[in-house]
């Protein structure tokens, strides 16, 4: 019986040198060989990379794409106050056009699988939430798109900004998240973060301990509170910037305990490099935590854009090949397996990270393809590979052509 969908010359680097073909039926991987069955679609790889497509771990796309309407852009507390004054007047309409902006840009850089984060309080409402919504239906054809609810201005702090999170919850939030180092009261936050989740059987997920100062931490009562909670397996902490700020030693204390906790790290290098250190004129601190050494330590570590033309993170383009690149730019990463695992921490690691289910290129897996032009994980991060083309369950949802030099005629 033919199948669907063929991607012939891939190159599948755990795999051998050879280029090799890929069925794809009903969605899913059903063979990888070295023969070119029948199949309705052949689509050619040109002997180029292969990779289960990227696993965005953490974005804000309610946000995204509002720096010409901001009057300052500079430290975090500037970026929380500034985005503060501007939501009050976020339509619904006015968030979705400006995330979908963002997550056609994702689609097209490779990106099949992503969480977006959404605020919540007593300024936006659920109007983001609602816009997020609608564009995981309309784009479901492209991306698995999770919503993450979280009060970014504060809880306790903010009275009836709970009620609306649980409201977000009933209303399908996918998971619920926190932002303690806003709140007048960080511990009484995680613990209702947590409360909400065991009443809804959702993951978490903190934006936690963003600055550098490695005197105080939120991170031992989000481990603690995993424990205590059962939730082992199904906690992620973003940003963490303290852990650049701490001695190797101390790092490797906190990655045991993440690890045996089953807490997952998730950087954001733009950002954290655009924001911290912001105090200091010379020997300015990257302010990025080491993925890499916790990822060694047996921690599951993702790199994530974040923001997208805000005042948080003035720039971006959406793509995770590009963010690999960056955080190994700031961690001065250089050999071939140091590359390969930043090309990890945007797809296998986030995808273990987010619980992804038939995640990577394996038989019966689902088919999530993209390719990208490059031979190697490694000379991919190093060279910013563009990415030529992708699927979705085995349908091609893009394709990016290459550029072709004109030379002139001789």
């Amino acid at each position: 019986m033919p199948f669907d969908l063929i991607l012939a010359n891939a190159l599948l680097p755990d795999l051998g040198d050879k280029p090799l073909a890929i069925a794809v039926a009903d969605g899913r991987i059903a063979a990888i060989g070295r023969e070119v069955p029948v199949a309705a679609v052949v689509e050619d790889a040109g002997g180029r990379l292969v990779l289960p497509g990227f696993v965005e771990s953490h974005i804000h796309l309610d946000k995204a794409c509002i720096l010409e309407r901001c009057r300052a852009e500079g430290s975090l507390a500037e970026a929380i106050a500034e985005v503060s004054r501007l939501k009050h007047d976020f339509s619904q309409a006015d968030i979705a056009a400006r995330a979908e902006r963002v997550l056609r840009m994702a689609i097209m850089q490779g990106t099949t699988r992503m969480r977006t984060h959404a605020e919540i309080d007593t300024r936006i409402g659920l109007r983001g939430f609602h816009a997020l919504q609608r564009l995981k239906r309309d784009y479901a054809f492209a991306i698995d798109l999770e919503i993450c609810v979280f009060p970014q201005e504060g809880l306790t702090n903010d009275p009836g900004a709970e009620d609306l999170l649980v409201a977000a919850c009933e209303a399908g939030a996918d998971l619920v998240g926190g932002c303690p180092y806003t709140d007048k009261d960080p511990d009484e936050q995680i613990a209702r973060i947590f409360a909400i989740a065991r009443r809804f059987d959702l993951d978490v997920d903190f934006h936690l301990d963003f600055d550098l100062d490695p005197g105080w931490t939120h991170l031992d009562a989000v481990i603690a509170a995993t424990e205590a909670n059962g939730w082992q397996g199904r906690v992620a902490v973003g940003h963490v910037t303290k852990l650049s700020a701490m001695p190797r030693e101390r790092v490797m204390d906190y990655a045991a305990k993440m690890a045996r906790a089953g807490v997952a790290l998730t950087v954001l290098p733009a950002t954290d490099l655009f924001l911290m250190g912001r105090g200091q004129d010379h020997l300015v601190p990257r302010g990025v935590a080491p993925a890499h050494v916790l990822a060694g330590a047996g921690v599951t570590c993702s790199l994530a854009t974040n923001n997208v033309m805000n005042p948080f993170t003035p720039f971006g383009d959406a793509s995770l090949m590009r963010m690999a690149n960056l955080y190994a730019n700031a961690a001065q990463l250089g050999r071939r397996a140091e590359l390969a695992l930043c090309l990890d921490m945007v797809t296998s690691q986030p995808a273990r990270l987010m619980r992804c289910e038939g995640y990577g290129i394996a038989v019966g897996n689902e088919a999530d393809l993209i390719v990208v032009d490059a031979h190697d994980p490694a000379g991919a991060v190093s060279g910013i590979a563009p990415v030529v083309m992708g699927f979705k369950r085995g349908v091609k949802t893009f394709e990016r052509p290459l550029p072709r030099l004109l030379t002139p005629a001789i």
